[in-house]
Formats: C-alpha cells, structure tokens, sequence
C-alpha cells in the first residue's frame, strides 16, 4: 500500500538543521467548496536534495481528491526508491510516468473513480539546480531579484490559443473554459510530461501554486506577497488573500528559498538568441534611418 508524504502542515518542521533552503506548503478548501481535491507533500532527501509537489485533482467529488493524493504519494514513493545513479531528472520523470499508470489503472478497476484524473507539477531541487516534471495547469514561478517568471506552460486550450496568437492573455484569464485541460494525469496509459532544468542562483524563490491561487493573484501580487516573508508566512499570506478575493476552488501553494550559495553561472546566449539581438538592431537601425530621411 502506497503511504502518505508528509502534511503539508510538516514541511517547514521537518527540514534539516543546517539546510541550503527554506521550504514551506499548505492548502486550503477556499471558500467556495466544501471539499478539497488539491494535494500536496514533500520530501527532504538531504540537506541539499529536496522534492515537493502540487496536484489538483479532477473528476468529481471522490475521483478528485484520490487522483490529486494518488499522484503526491506515487511520485514521492517512487522518487524515493528510485537509484540516485539514474540523477534527478531521469528519477523524477520516472515517479510521475509510475503515478499515472498507477492513476490510470485505478479508474479502469474501480467504476466510481473511473473519471479521475489531476494535474501534477513535481520540483526536485539538488545541489541548486531545479529538476521539474508538470503535467495540466498548476504553476511553477521562479522570483529572481525582483522579478518573477511562470517557468511552467499551462496544459489548457485557452492558454494553447494565448501561444498561438489567437487570444489575448487579459481574455484568457476570465475565459469561462480556462480550466479545460488539453493534458492531464490519469486519462491515458502514457502522459507526455514537460521536463524544465534550470540552475537556481542563492537568494532565488520558488513558487508552485494550483490555479485556485493564480487564478485570482496576479504574477505581480505573487512577488509582492512573499517578498521580505519566510517561506511558512509567505505561504499562509497567499491563502489568506486568495481567499479574501473570493476564489472559486481549493487552493494550493509552496515556497521556496534558495539560501545557500549555488554554482550557478552566467548563460551564455544561444546563436539564435545572438542573431536576433542583431536582427533587432539592425531593423531599429533601419527605422532610424528612415526618419532621418523624412526629416
């Protein structure tokens, strides 16, 4: 029988003595339901190895929380009896593909729970550098020097129309299809997972949230909100707003902070990235000089 992670309520008390990073998660059922069907859980592999991780379960009251709970407890489970030698990426992509299947074959076998399914965003952050698996539309931030940035991509059809051009992302927000997920943990045998790696600099903060919370917080309210806050306040803060603003669903959300140093370099700027810098400079360029003719 699968066992539980940790509580979320757990997190910022189970953390090593000397750890390279603060870590704080909690949930809440909002104040619209009277159920919760978002999970989330952790585990503290070392003192700079960490997973936790965010799911939001769907199909109904029941199928729901035990899609969101199955997902947490597999992938956590399964990371851990992973072989280090595999790395972190590899183990993590892993546990969540074992969690669907596991999800999948569950709804075949029990007719009650035959339409469950979650979304499932899972962060592994060793050695400073992140190791993500995100299926559906929880969230993933990354707050560095002032500035935030949405490192995941929403699995949803409206967010599919904001990348091809055909919405914009002010309609999209209050479209009343932003939930329907394009890609979800549960509904097929085999789920294609986005793998992120990204080095994290000290004094960096994550956020993972499902969208009970970004759905009402702006990317902006999100960086104010847990500036100059520890990581259990900051997270308690966030409910507390969301809340205040009347969301419409359960709500999730973690934080993270990097607090040691890292070994994280400057990027070097890819090829195409160089050339359309060029581009850029050569049509500014251009326009110059084409006012200068008119003048």
């Amino acid at each position: 029988m699968t066992s539980l992670p940790p509580s979320a309520d757990q997190a910022a008390a189970e953390l090593p003595k000397d750890p390279v990073f603060e870590l704080a998660l909690l949930s809440d059922v909002g104040t619209n339901r009277e159920n919760n069907e978002d999970s989330c859980g952790h585990y503290v592999e070392s003192p700079e190895s960490v997973i936790f991780a965010v799911a939001d379960g769907i199909g109904g009251y029941e199928g729901g929380e035990v899609a969101s709970a199955m997902a947490i407890a597999v992938t956590i489970e399964s990371y851990r009896e992973s072989p280090a030698a595999w790395g972190p990426s590899k183990r993590i992509h892993r546990a969540v593909q074992r969690a669907n299947i596991e999800i999948h074959n569950r709804a075949l076998t029990v007719p009650e729970l035959r339409r469950m399914g979650t979304t499932l965003t899972a962060v592994v952050v060793d050695a400073g550098v992140i190791h993500a698996a995100h299926v559906g539309d929880c969230r993933l931030y990354l707050i560095r020097r002032g500035k935030i940035r949405q490192i995941t991509k929403d699995h949803t059809m409206v967010q599919e129309r904001v990348r091809m051009g055909l919405m914009s992302a002010d309609r999209a927000r209050y479209h009343p299809e932003r939930s329907a997920l394009t890609r979800s943990i549960g509904h097929e045998l085999i789920v294609s997972v986005d793998r992120i790696t990204l080095p994290l600099e000290q004094r960096d903060r994550l956020i993972i949230c499902s969208d009970g919370l970004h759905g009402v917080l702006h990317d902006r309210d999100l960086e104010q909100m847990v500036r100059d806050r520890g990581a259990e306040e900051a997270c308690k803060h966030l409910v507390e707003v969301a809340n205040q603003r009347g969301t419409a669903d359960n709500l999730t959300v973690g934080v993270f902070t990097m607090l040691g140093a890292t070994a994280a370099v400057a990027v070097p700027r890819s090829w195409w990235q160089r050339i359309g810098g060029f581009f850029r400079r050569t049509n500014m360029l251009a326009a110059l000089t084409e006012v200068s003719h008119h003048v």
